[in-house]
């Protein structure tokens, strides 16, 4: 069974950027797609970005141009690089399969961009 750890996150000024990293325990290379989501506070979970085992990638319009998401299969490692960041990315950032198939949601990493 899959399991994540998410980290990377931090405190950071409006326009600053940050790197999160997310381990897998198992292996992901077997799931096709991983994604990052995003929880900010009194709104439910949503999904920022996704990229398939083959590198295909996707973006939620509020992140796109400014967030890259990347895979390492070999290392079990998911990334997700923001920069440009804004206040209303301020959240915690889970990681998991798209749809998201690993029932045990890691304790995600908080993002808190200060305006």
């Amino acid at each position: 069974q899959v399991q994540v750890v998410e980290s990377g996150g931090g405190l950071v000024q409006a326009g600053g950027s940050l790197r999160l990293s997310c381990a897998g325990s198992g292996s992901i290379f077997g799931i096709n797609t991983m994604g990052w989501y995003r929880q900010a506070p009194g709104k439910q979970r949503e999904l920022v970005a996704s990229i398939t085992r083959f590198g295909r990638t996707n973006y939620a319009d509020s992140v796109k141009g400014r967030f890259t998401i990347s895979r390492d299969n070999a290392r079990n490692m998911l990334y997700l690089q923001m920069t440009s960041l804004k206040f209303e990315d301020t959240g915690v950032y889970y990681c998991n399969a798209d749809p998201p198939t690993i029932t045990k949601w890691g304790q995600g990493t908080q993002v808190t961009v200060s305006s």
